[in-house]
């Protein structure tokens, strides 16, 4: 995997405090909140599908001057809330790292779910909603590729940590 030299969690975290985003923080980095040792060089959110979130998140975005991972430079990409309700799923490359902003994650039914289970952290200076690591293993089952299987046995052994109080 190509490490992000420009990965500043922090930063986005901050723009997407300021600009009021509703999320939970999916993937590596919530792993990490809850100990999981892996390695991440991205920050994944599923956001709230909202029309006024996908505002507040369409601010954050351009804010961090988001654009969309592996296009070509001349595709166009509008970078607005009605390209967001019409998508799920969208992949970014920001001036902070890579920022990946997921509407219903394989495995979940979405921000709702995601968010009713969420447990708080703080993180950057921020109280950040984080999946439970139940949801983090479904997630990560669902996704299916290789990666994902070797961070569900990861994640599974960091439950049974977390369960036995060690």
């Amino acid at each position: 995997m190509k490490r992000n030299e420009e990965f500043d969690p922090k930063r986005v975290l901050d723009v997407l405090f300021r600009r009021g985003v509703r999320f939970v923080l999916i993937g590596g980095v919530a792993a990490n909140a809850l100990g999981s040792p892996m390695v991440t060089f991205d920050l994944d959110i599923c956001y709230a599908r909202d029309g006024d979130n996908l505002e507040r998140l369409t601010g954050a975005l351009r804010e961090l001057k988001a654009r969309l991972r592996g296009a070509p430079t001349d595709v166009p990409f509008l970078l607005d809330a009605k390209t967001l309700e019409a998508g799920d799923h969208f992949t970014f490359t920001t001036t902070a790292g890579d920022l990946d902003c997921l509407g219903t994650p394989a495995g979940t039914d979405g921000f709702k779910g995601l968010h009713a289970n969420a447990v708080r952290y703080e993180i950057a200076g921020h109280t950040v909603a984080v999946a439970s690591i139940d949801d983090l293993i479904a997630m990560k089952r669902a996704a299916g590729r290789p990666k994902d299987l070797i961070a569900v046995e990861n994640l599974a052994a960091l439950k049974e940590e977390l369960e036995q109080g060690t």
